[in-house]
């Protein structure tokens, strides 16, 4: 197994898993991390007593990552797992998340930060209601790759027709969606075929592994690298003899390049500087990208504070308090028109009022919905806010950090929704 702080400058790519229930997500990734064997021995004895227990005659993988033990007491998968794994080429994080239409706002957190979605498809069944409601919420969040796994192909004698038909059906629907990346892999994840070792069963499909894709599909330019965006996270002063004037500003880059010496403005205040240095880790370093955590030192002493910005004079973020968000709900408790939320926008917290719910949205049919204005869990609606004081946003098709925001229940603290900035 690789020690990933071995690999501390190997690319980290995020994915996400869905599909439908029983369609195999689980045993997909387990069948990944034990055909690269990345799983210990003492985790595979365990996976094998457990299946044996179960009266199962193979090794069950999907115990692999139904690691909640309500889940292997019930059968079923809840919530998000994450998993982390890395090859000699790339460091990965799985978010696997239900299929479960209940637990659409699962999703919607696995993949807010996700590269790429895998989405699994039961070559028996074909595209489901569920396949196109997972396709919309990765096109809905900007994930620059989908991978559609038309698993199972071991029921189905490894037809190529029947892959040819749900990839034809996959892509007219996909048609209405802003996804530019899509790919099609056969696979049989109880098997093993085409997940990390080619399958001498479908000599017709001429393409690559599952493994082969996610370790070479191109994710370099999936940040914005053009527009420079620093919310400042943390104002650091040592108050210590040795750095009596040290003046730090630690945070996340959420777009563009930043170099030693780049002249800089600062937001709200509009003031101009320029950076003296940057740190990663200690370590100074002379340019910085997304999504690197790095503290920053300016040549001038402005007064900056945490939710302030850093951006380049003649390329600034939109400023406003009138904002269009994509919102999705992830609570019982409904939408409120008129209602009173705080938002969370990058490193800062501001109070909104939701000021119009301007239309639901079907999720099956990508249909807009006027007539009904109630906003439920699970539920995607396009609605009108005022926010406190201004924010300093991008629209998230631009950037997927300063595009997005996050509702929370001023009483309860409690996550409400997730929105994207139209």
């Amino acid at each position: 197994m690789c020690n990933s702080n071995e690999h501390n400058d190997i690319e980290l790519l995020r994915f996400t898993t869905a599909g439908s229930v029983d369609d195999g997500k689980s045993t997909l990734i387990g069948r990944l991390l034990y055909d690269s064997k990345l799983i210990f021995e003492d985790q595979f004895e365990s996976i094998k007593r457990a299946s044996l227990k179960r009266g199962e005659h193979e090794v069950n993988l999907a115990l692999l990552t139904d690691g909640l033990r309500a889940e292997r007491e019930q059968g079923i998968t809840i919530d998000v797992a994450y998993r982390y794994f890395s090859t000699p080429n790339r460091k990965f994080i799985i978010a696997d998340t239900p299929g479960h239409i209940q637990y659409t706002r699962n999703m919607v957190t696995g993949a807010s930060t996700a590269n790429l979605a895998i989405v699994l498809v039961d070559a028996r069944k074909g595209i489901l209601e569920q396949t196109k409601r997972h396709a919309f919420i990765a096109s809905l969040l900007k994930i620059p790759h989908l991978i559609l796994c038309i698993n199972k192909m071991d029921l189905v004698d490894y037809s190529q027709a029947i892959f040819k038909q749900i990839k034809n059906d996959f892509t007219d629907f996909s048609a209405k969606l802003e996804i530019h990346d899509i790919r099609f892999i056969p696979v049989s994840a109880l098997h093993g075929d085409n997940v990390v070792d080619a399958s001498t069963l479908m000599p017709w499909y001429k393409g690559p592994t599952l493994l082969y894709l996610l370790e070479n599909i191109h994710i370099g330019s999936d940040h914005n690298l053009i527009d420079c965006r620093f919310p400042i996270q943390y104002v650091i002063r040592p108050e210590s003899h040795e750095h009596h004037d040290y003046r730090g500003y630690a945070g996340m880059v959420a777009g563009g390049v930043f170099k030693t010496g780049d002249e800089v403005m600062i937001l709200p205040s509009k003031l101009k500087t320029t950076i003296k240095t940057m740190e990663k880790a200690g370590e100074k370093v002379e340019k910085a990208f997304p999504p690197m955590s790095v503290s920053i030192t300016l040549s001038d002493d402005i007064d900056i504070s945490r939710g302030d910005m850093i951006v380049r004079e003649n390329n600034s973020p939109d400023i406003s308090q009138n904002i269009e968000v994509m919102l999705c709900w992830m609570n019982e408790k409904l939408l409120k028109n008129g209602g009173t939320y705080i938002i969370k926008h990058t490193t800062k917290e501001v109070k909104c009022i939701v000021k119009e719910i301007r239309y639901k949205i079907d999720i099956n049919t990508l249909h807009r919905i006027e007539s009904d204005k109630n906003i439920g869990l699970n539920e995607f609606a396009r609605i009108f806010i005022k926010t406190a004081k201004p924010l300093f946003f991008d629209k998230y098709k631009l950037n997927r950090i300063t595009g997005s925001l996050i509702f929370i229940d001023p009483s309860t603290n409690e996550t409400l929704g997730a929105g994207m900035i139209i």
